[in-house]
């Protein structure tokens, strides 16, 4: 191989080698922000969890009123 092929496969690798570092840039800024959408949508579920038992606390309670006012009827 002469010295210029030799040179052009060392741009051609430092080519590659660029890329595949933005390749990685940008798929860590991907993760980055798939991060922080999980995290929300951790939250989101969070406060549905709560707001759906608060929910249910207050049907049960309704009913526990309704067989009461039944009883006393």
């Amino acid at each position: 191989m002469s010295d210029d092929d030799l040179i052009a496969r060392f741009h051609e690798l430092a080519a590659k080698v660029e890329r595949m570092a933005e390749v990685c840039r940008l798929l860590a800024e991907e993760n980055r922000l798939l991060k922080v959408s999980q995290d929300q949508l951790i939250g989101e579920r969070a406060q549905l969890l709560t707001r759906n038992e608060q929910a249910r606390s207050r049907v049960e309670a309704m009913i526990q009123r309704l067989k009461s006012m039944e009883h006393n009827a």
